[in-house]
């Protein structure tokens, strides 16, 4: 098959092992990132499978109409970006592995590591010492501190285990059915969400995107945070009611953000007020980047690749289209 691969910033992929699992294919790698669909689809036309790494291009109906070659989308995790209904009309199939084998421990990893820079001030502390200056200001440690855990999937149960190991106290929220899991386990579970809100020193945000929870963060959530408490964002920008944050964090509720996800991406305007906060740390969604990561999510790509041209597509996320898949 022919196979396009888009925004492989670094050229990472063909450097990787599992990359060696698409040599019966024709496989072209893009390394930068365009969105403009007259440009997509130039680079496009011919592609039977198209590669996509996560959420970075949004693939919608205008260009899916002018791709009349295209018979597969494969990539991991959630579609939000992708247009499935146009996938189906079009007998496109979309697969995509939701991180079935196990979760996203580099995920969880930047998000530990952005609740230690954030406590600790490390990257003002860098910056100041790079500016030819010694300590700025004290930061906070961790032992006996709340962590609140917004969501109880496999990302937020590890981040939970590493708040533990740091001498925390772990609570969670959840929807209804989730707590009720939570609680089933053993775990500490809120009394509301407006406690949860109010009692945590750390709350780390472990969600998919979908309709049910966009937005689920409001601004009246935000302000009930104490002003010394860190909200963390490893997950996903719309989760948090639009321009909920840079005005919670203005008003000092609360006192402190770190965050990996932006509600547009990639974040290159330099004016975005985040990037003026001395109270926020700011990540270029880079949860998911590491090579042992990609490691593991492109060798589920490149499978379902594989057995779609075998005649046996896995994970698909339309099935409906297989009665009439191109």
């Amino acid at each position: 098959m022919k196979v396009s691969i888009l925004d492989d910033y670094f050229d990472t992929l063909r450097t990787l092992d599992c990359f060696n699992r698409l040599a019966d294919h024709e496989v072209t790698v893009w390394n930068d990132h365009v969105q403009e669909v007259e440009e997509l689809t130039g680079r496009l036309q011919g592609a039977e499978a198209l590669v996509l790494v996560r959420e970075r291009t949004q693939i919608r109906t205008p260009l899916l109409e002018r791709l009349p070659e295209l018979k597969l989308i494969s990539q991991r995790s959630v579609y939000p970006h992708i247009d499935i209904d146009t996938c189906t009309r079009l007998g496109i199939v979309v697969s995509s592995d939701l991180h079935q084998g196990s979760p996203s421990y580099a995920t969880a990893e930047l998000t530990w590591g952005l609740v230690i820079a954030g406590m600790r001030r490390i990257p003002q502390q860098v910056a100041s010492m790079k500016a030819g200056h010694w300590q700025d200001g004290v930061g906070r440690s961790l032992l006996f501190r709340t962590l609140g855990i917004y969501g109880y999937g496999r990302i937020g149960k590890v981040v939970a285990e590493y708040g533990r190991a740091f001498g925390m106290n772990v609570v969670f929220w959840a929807s209804e059915a989730s707590r009720a899991r939570a609680e089933a386990d053993g775990l500490v579970v809120a009394t509301s969400k407006e406690a949860f809100f109010e009692q945590c020193d750390v709350l780390s945000l472990h969600m998919r995107l979908v309709e049910a929870t966009r937005g689920i963060v409001t601004a009246e959530d935000l302000a009930r945070m104490k002003p010394s408490a860190l909200l963390v964002n490893t997950s996903r920008a719309g989760l948090i009611e639009p321009g909920a944050l840079v005005e919670a964090l203005l008003f000092g509720r609360p006192g402190m953000a770190a965050v990996d996800v932006y509600e547009t991406e990639p974040l290159v305007d330099t004016d975005d007020p985040l990037f003026h906060m001395d109270n926020v740390v700011c990540t270029p969604h880079i949860g998911y980047v590491s090579r042992d990561e990609w490691e593991i999510q492109f060798s589920d790509i490149f499978d379902q690749i594989n057995a779609f041209a075998a005649g046996s597509p896995i994970n698909v996320v339309n099935p409906v289209v297989l009665d009439h898949r191109r």
